[in-house]
C-alpha cells in the first residue's frame, strides 16, 4: 500500500475522533450553561420577597369596567401591604411552630398570600391604582414579633394575630364587594374573600385563639 492510499484510509478515523471530541466539549459546555442557569433560577425563586408593584400613570383613575371609587382603592392597598407581611409570616410558621396546626395553618397563608399578590398588582395595574412595596409598620412590628417567639409561644401569638388581621380585612371584603361599581374589583373581591374565609378556618382549627380576638373583630362592625 502506498502512503498516498495509507494516508487516505486514515483520514475517516482522524476526523472521527475529531468529531467526538466536538461533541463531548459541547456536551461539557451546555451541562456548564444548564448548572449555570439552574442555579441563578433557584435563587431568584428562593427570594422572599415579592415583585414590586408597577406606578401608576398620573391622573384620574379611568376604566371601562366602571368607575373606582376611594374604598376601591384602599381595598387593594391594604390587600398588597397584607401579602408583603402575611407571606413572611407563615414562611416562619415552618421553623418557629410547634404546632402541626399552626404549621398547616401557615403553609395555606404563604401560598394564598403569594397568589393573591399576582392578582392585587394585575388588578391595580389594570385599574392604573398605584400600590404600596412596604408594608405598615404596624404589620413590621407583627413580623418582629414573631421572629422572636418560639415554640409554644410562637403559635399563640401566631395564630391570634393573623386570625385578627384576617377577622377584620374580611369586613371590608364585604363592604367593597357589595358598594363597588367596578366588575374587575367584583372579581378582585370574591378571591380575596375566599382566600381569607380558608385562612380564618386554619387559623380557628389551631385552638388556639383567644376569646379577646373575636371581641376585638366585632368591635369593627
Amino acid at each position: 500500500m502506498t502512503a498516498h492510499a495509507r494516508a487516505l484510509r486514515s483520514r475517516p478515523r482522524h476526523l472521527t475522533l475529531a468529531g467526538i471530541l466536538l461533541v463531548a466539549l459541547a456536551l461539557v459546555a451546555g451541562t456548564v450553561i444548564w448548572a449555570t442557569r439552574g442555579s441563578a433560577s433557584a435563587t431568584e425563586n428562593s427570594s422572599a420577597n415579592f415583585p414590586s408593584a408597577k406606578p401608576a400613570s398620573p391622573g384620574d383613575v379611568v376604566t371601562t369596567a366602571g368607575p373606582v371609587s376611594k374604598l376601591d382603592i384602599e381595598f387593594l392597598q391594604k390587600v398588597r401591604q397584607a401579602n408583603l407581611w402575611e407571606a413572611p409570616a407563615g414562611r416562619l410558621a415552618q421553623s418557629h411552630a410547634t404546632s402541626e396546626a399552626v404549621k398547616r395553618a401557615g403553609l395555606h397563608v404563604m401560598d394564598g398570600h403569594s397568589k393573591l399578590d399576582e392578582f392585587v398588582r394585575n388588578t391595580a395595574e389594570a385599574l392604573n391604582v398605584s400600590l404600596p412595596d412596604e408594608a405598615s409598620e404596624e404589620q413590621q412590628g407583627f413580623v418582629r414579633t414573631l421572629e422572636d417567639a418560639h415554640g409554644a409561644d410562637f403559635d399563640k401569638k401566631f395564630a391570634n394575630i393573623l386570625r385578627g388581621t384576617h377577622g377584620k380585612i374580611f369586613v371590608t371584603i364585604g363592604k367593597v364587594r357589595a358598594s363597588t361599581k367596578n366588575s374587575l374589583m367584583r372579581r378582585f373581591a370574591s378571591e380575596v374573600n375566599l382566600t381569607v374565609l380558608d385562612h380564618q378556618n386554619v387559623l380557628d382549627d389551631s385552638g388556639l385563639i383567644d376569646e379577646a380576638t373575636y371581641d376585638d373583630i366585632a368591635s369593627t362592625f
